[in-house]
């Protein structure tokens, strides 16, 4: 599992300019870009940072673009805004891309089921990852290191990730060994996680806020004030 998410940048993205018109051939060389979302791991990865790497503005623009030019293409419409989703944090944006997308699509239905795995290292540290599907053989990951009294030490979020690539039962994280674990019972310890992470003053890490639709409301919100001195 690839801990850090490389490979791609905003500038190297053949975004076309929406707003002053584009020339034919930016906006085939985009289009073929798209299309090639729903085959290519690398290329769907690319998207998903460099689309994490715009501001607002930008990402309405990209969203924008999809809007006009996304009937050219022959490809499931979920193959060029699941990686957009995977990064996305923001509420009305994320209900945006989950309207475009429309329903599913049986071709692209994904391949594998959500994946939780679990491990604890040898000072006490709980180590998770839960393997989400996207569509076809891509999934997103998250990972992290925690203790559920205390919040997070770190948390990963590789958005696009080829099934075969993905972490698995028996895999080393950190020295400890994964292994197959309920996906509610490790969604509670999360979520106990992330209420002392936001307790204790921190901002939660923005891959979990991707992951909301998991953890349900404890994501969302202001930040809790911490208990009380006896």
């Amino acid at each position: 599992m690839n801990h850090q998410l490389v490979g791609a940048a905003a500038d190297r993205t053949p975004l076309p300019d929406v707003a002053r018109g584009t020339e034919a051939r930016v906006l085939d060389a985009w289009c073929e870009w798209l299309g090639a979302l729903a085959t290519d791991a690398e290329a769907a990865l690319a998207a998903a940072i460099a689309y994490r790497e715009l501001d607002a503005k930008g990402r309405v623009s990209w969203l924008n673009a999809l809007d006009q030019d996304s009937v050219r293409l022959n490809v499931p419409r979920i193959a060029v805004y699941a990686p957009l989703l995977a990064v996305e944090s923001d509420p009305e944006r994320r209900e945006r891309i989950t309207f475009a997308m429309g329903p599913a699509q049986e071709e692209a239905s994904p391949r594998a089921a959500i994946q939780a795995l679990g491990a604890t290292r040898t000072d006490g540290v709980r180590i998770a990852t839960v393997v989400v599907p996207l569509y076809l053989d891509f999934v997103q990951v998250l990972a992290c290191a925690f203790r559920q009294d205390r919040g997070f030490s770190w948390v990963r979020h590789d958005p696009i990730v080829d099934i075969k690539s993905a972490p698995r039962h028996g895999d080393l994280i950190e020295g400890a060994e994964l292994e197959r674990t309920p996906l509610k019972a490790l969604i509670d310890e999360l979520s106990h996680a992330v209420l002392s992470h936001r307790r204790s003053g921190r901002e939660l890490p923005e891959a979990l806020r991707v992951f909301a639709d998991l953890f349900g409301p404890n994501i969302g919100g202001s930040t809790p004030p911490p208990p009380s001195a006896p």
